[in-house]
């Protein structure tokens, strides 16, 4: 599909009240995984998802909030991450493109290559950069980054870390009913488990609605990276259900089974961005089969789908998206 969400198909009152943006060729691919430490491990790659100058899962998030940012004639968006962030970026790129300007407050985290990197694409992605350091710092300048980026009365629309509104959720439902229609297709078989990293929540969230609504019996396991925010089982659950909130009140007629979702702060390490020896081992195996993985999110991710004692078939979902 091009033009029109799956949502949209499966609910057709929803196109009228939930704008939508493809910005990405869906389906995104999906393989077995060989020469692994498991026999029965998969893959759905998002890294090619997206148009722009970044990819990946925050992509499916933003077909979603910036027809929304669009509707509500917002022309700067203001949001957080840490200075390497992937959402930052890919939310700076592609609003850009619709003339909607981005503002960053950037908290710190451990430097390395990864993250000078991404602070070199931060600085040419037009976003005006804020370092503010940490939470509670972010926390007291953010009446002061209205202010200062108000146009006349018109305040910044926020969005907050990871583009992880319920809005923005809606991006892995949609990736839950693609997978989904890929199973019924023969292309892989249906996944007992679904690795995910999370950093803030929306796309497990999201994954657990989608596949409950699809149908599928997979249990979304959600590999905490980011010891910031709170991102349990029973967070991610509320999330989930404050988007099926909006999709009810937009004339979706759901009946939504309970999620199967479990969180898991194993692969975490000393806190957010710090590496960890096991997921540097896990990266290291992705690379031989093909896939290109981050130190912050995925890597700690695909380290889970190795080391956990999980049924399979076991699907891991590579979120990372560079270009």
């Amino acid at each position: 599909m091009t033009d029109r969400a799956l949502l949209h198909q499966r609910c057709p009152t929803l196109e009228r009240t939930l704008p939508f943006l493809r910005l990405g060729d869906a389906p995104t691919p999906v393989r077995e995984l060989t020469g692994t430490t498991r026999t029965d491990l998969w893959c759905k790659d998002e890294a090619g998802y997206g148009s722009g100058g970044w990819g990946g899962n925050k992509v499916r998030k933003l077909e979603w909030l910036l027809p929304e940012l669009r509707r509500r004639k917002a022309r700067t968006v203001l949001t957080v991450g840490a200075t390497g962030t992937n959402w930052g970026l890919a939310a700076a790129l592609y609003a850009r493109e619709l003339g909607i300007d981005t503002v960053l407050a950037l908290i710190d985290q451990p430097e390395d290559d990864h993250v000078r990197e991404q602070l070199r694409r931060l600085r040419l992605s037009g976003a005006t950069l804020h370092f503010t350091h940490s939470k509670p710092l972010t926390i007291a300048a953010a009446p002061w980054l209205f202010l200062r980026h108000a146009r006349g009365l018109r305040l910044p629309y926020y969005l907050p870390a990871g583009g992880s509104a319920p809005i923005g959720v809606l991006g892995y439902v949609e990736a839950g009913l693609e997978l989904a229609e890929q199973v019924a297709a023969g292309d892989l078989p249906e996944p007992r488990h679904i690795v995910v990293p999370v950093g803030s929540g929306g796309t497990a969230a999201g994954l657990a609605l989608g596949c409950a609504l699809a149908g599928l019996r997979s249990r979304v396991l959600a590999v905490v990276v980011n010891d910031t925010l709170p991102l349990a089982a029973s967070d991610l659950t509320r999330l989930a259900g404050r988007t099926a909130t909006i999709l009810r009140k937009r004339g979706a007629a759901l009946d939504i089974p309970p999620l199967r979702l479990a969180s898991t702060r194993d692969h975490l390490g000393p806190g957010y961005g710090h590496p960890t020896s096991e997921a540097t081992a896990a990266a290291d195996v992705a690379e031989a089969t093909g896939l290109h993985l981050d130190p912050v999110y995925t890597a700690k991710a695909f380290a889970a789908a190795l080391k956990t004692d999980l049924d399979g078939p076991v699907l891991f979902m590579n979120t990372y998206g560079p270009r």
